[in-house]
């Protein structure tokens, strides 16, 4: 019997910003960490300034930069102690772009943090819809002439988050996907469980871009937040404090009446000083989402909001399965978890289908009335990791891998 069949199957969702990782048949990601590695580099110079002809010690060095360095929130703090340590994303905009910082986020993610023997389970990961096959076959021969893994499958992040099936009793597997991380937004149809690949969407805009637009308002503002630490504090702003209003301009009247209500407060402690600074947290509350909604208040470069590259889509997809994905529209990834989002988004794209409606019933002159359609937007407390929690449903199969 294959040893590994009998254990569980390690499940990776690796995304621009954070990467999730644990065993299938889990409810939760065993770790949560981000998607950056600290390398130290001054090895490598020291050798190439000293002896450019001693091979050895150009090995050595070599050899010592592969072995130190830090991932996730070890490389960050690691990063900010220490001017040795070079910071790298290898992930932007959910194609892996640094593929030997990968491999060693890999190496760190198996054998520090999960702690197990590659050989001793299959390996479920995860890519984005629009990935090249290139990418594909340079995971599967790291993981396999690397890690020596007994067995490998790579999934399309938006149907492991409809494979999920967290809504309802029966997994649904037709509907639209709007998958949110930190760098990159999609919109892809799924119909019986395949992605209509001509439909798909992308937008330019995703979780980073909000928490540069937070870290923007506060900086125009002159709040008194240290440089270095600026980004830090607006992403955690964006995660504790803002959330999707219903109508922009009402909202900045109610936080103009009663500022003492919505405008609130953020304590830190400067980095190099460790000396106390506090700040305000007033309109960004509800800017920093609606951007998804607005986009021109951000960027000139696009200014397609989300319900209309939803409706587009979905318009775009055969005639036969539109009904099916306007009622079944999944949200996925951290950045749709914005107080009230899943009720814009469902507002917003209501609008739009029931005026297309009204228009062709207009022009028959109301001789034909068409059946109303019905729109879903559906939210749970667990999209944050959907993507990670259908891969653990389907790994967690026994026949899966075989």
């Amino acid at each position: 019997m294959d040893p590994a069949a009998s254990r569980p199957a390690v499940v990776i969702d690796n995304g621009s910003g954070y990467t999730k990782m644990g065993f299938a048949g889990n409810v939760e990601p065993c770790f949560i960490a981000p998607t950056v590695v600290a390398i130290n580099e001054s090895f490598l110079n020291q050798s190439r300034s000293s002896s450019k002809g001693n091979w050895v010690a150009q090995h050595n060095a070599g050899v010592m930069a592969d072995l130190d360095f830090f991932i996730g929130d070890d490389a960050l703090s690691k990063a900010r102690s220490s001017s040795t340590y070079n910071l790298t994303y290898p992930i932007k905009h959910g194609q892996v772009e640094n593929w030997d910082a990968m491999e060693r986020f890999w190496q760190q993610c198996i054998f520090n943090y999960l702690r197990c023997d590659p050989e001793d389970h299959y390996f479920l990961l995860t890519e984005s819809p629009l990935t090249a096959p290139e990418s594909r076959e340079y995971t599967g021969e790291i993981m396999f002439e690397t890690f020596n893994v007994p067995g490998l499958y790579i999934g399309v992040n938006s149907v492991l988050a409809l494979a999920a099936g967290y809504t309802t009793s029966k997994c649904e597997m037709t509907g639209v996907v709007v998958d949110i991380g930190d760098g990159a937004t999609h919109v892809v149809p799924v119909a019986d469980g395949y992605v209509i690949g001509s439909s798909i969407r992308s937008v330019p805009i995703a979780g980073k871009d909000v928490t540069l637009f937070v870290q923007q308002l506060m900086r125009e503002r002159g709040e008194n937040i240290p440089p270095e630490d600026s980004f830090e504090v607006a992403r955690k702003v964006k995660e504790m404090h803002c959330y999707t209003c219903s109508d922009i301009v009402k909202e900045f009247n109610k936080h103009d009446k009663e500022p003492a209500k919505y405008i609130k407060q953020w304590r830190g402690v400067k980095p190099k000083t460790g000396a106390p600074y506090s700040c305000d947290i007033g309109y960004e509350r509800f800017l920093g989402p609606e951007v998804f909604f607005n986009p021109e208040i951000y960027s000139s470069d696009f200014t397609t909001p989300l319900p209309v590259v939803i409706d587009k889509c979905i318009q775009s997809a055969p005639i036969d399965t539109r009904r099916s994905l306007y009622k079944n529209i999944v949200l996925s990834g951290g950045s749709t978890m914005f107080k009230d989002f899943h009720r814009r988004l469902q507002r917003d794209i209501k609008k739009i289908v029931d005026a297309r409606v009204l228009a062709a019933e207009a022009r028959l002159n109301g001789e034909i009335k068409s059946h109303p359609v019905e729109v879903n937007v559906l939210s749970h407390p667990i999209q944050r990791f959907a993507v990670w929690f259908g891969g653990s449903v389907l790994a967690s199969t026994p026949e899966f891998f075989t």
